[in-house]
């Protein structure tokens, strides 16, 4: 209960920000009224970065269809137990077969001593490709190219990219997925770091998920284990757990929550997240036969 009263507290100082996300869902909603179906009826099975955990599948949209991922929140205890949450709406597009671009808007709130500040923490482009489909001797392989460019007042002073290696197996009990990162560029000292965006790169990250998909419910459970290393000189290696459901709720809305939790530091502390999105097609995107 305190942990959702400090939560409302937070979010009330920044109403504007509440009618950006808002204004985001009544225009996917319009979109998506008007628009093909594609298979979007299984977006739950297709698990993305954040939503509801860290480690992803190796899997992108389907090929001319959209994705809408409507003000994914991440609600964090962090250091010294101040609060810190992020909010990043995103767009992806299958531009090619089995390859999709993203771009994403990382908006931040977050305690620093008695001060607090909010604003864009920079701008995320990606693309990312699934280089197999899973065969018996096989698992799914796909590669993630991600630039996280200086947009924003709580943006890095540089663009910082980073590369994502993923490999998804599917057993009759559930799937298995690892998840590889690497993010290129200087190391940034604990003193100078002003940024949410700086505070969230990481120099490495390792870690693997399970998950449980029950078709007839269009519901996935999933479970995930990670270690990071900040992109902070001096900062040691964080290692978080955590656990997340989504479900289908409409042929084009999905739902996703998660809780997780930092194992190790100073301060462990908790985490939740909540996400949605809308995934369609647009008819005129569509190549036609002439």
């Amino acid at each position: 209960m305190q942990f959702i009263q400090k939560f409302n507290a937070v979010l009330a100082p920044h109403d504007h920000l509440r009618r950006i996300c808002a204004l985001a869902i009544i225009v996917a909603v319009a979109s998506a009224s008007g628009a093909s179906r594609l298979d979007a009826q299984t977006d739950y099975y297709n698990t993305d970065r954040g939503r509801p955990i860290q480690i992803e599948d190796a899997y992108v949209a389907e090929r001319y269809g959209i994705e809408l991922k409507l003000a994914p929140l991440r609600l964090e205890r962090a250091r010294g137990g101040v609060y810190n949450w992020g909010i990043e709406p995103e767009i992806a597009y299958g531009i090619l077969p089995r390859t999709q671009i993203e771009v994403g808007l990382p908006l931040s709130y977050r305690e620093v001593g008695t001060e607090r500040q909010s604003g864009i923490a920079g701008l995320d482009f990606s693309v990312m490709h699934n280089l197999n489909a899973e065969t018996e001797g096989w698992p799914a392989l796909g590669i993630r190219a991600d630039v996280l460019a200086p947009v924003g007042n709580l943006a890095p002073s540089r663009a910082y990219p980073s590369i994502t290696g993923i490999a998804t197996r599917t057993y009759t009990w559930g799937r298995v997925h690892m998840n590889a990162k690497y993010t290129a560029g200087s190391s940034l000292s604990a003193a100078s770091t002003s940024s949410a965006g700086a505070e969230e790169l990481s120099r490495w990250l390792i870690g693997g998920a399970v998950d449980r998909t029950f078709p007839l419910r269009s519901t996935l459970i999933t479970a995930e284990l990670y270690g990071r290393k900040p992109l902070i000189t001096g900062e040691d290696v964080e290692y978080n757990t955590g656990a997340g459901v989504r479900h289908q709720f409409t042929p084009t809305l999905a739902l996703d929550a998660g809780l997780g939790r930092r194992l190790n530091g100073d301060a462990p502390g908790w985490y939740v997240t909540f996400g949605s999105s809308f995934a369609f097609g647009v008819a005129s995107l569509f190549p036609t036969g002439r």
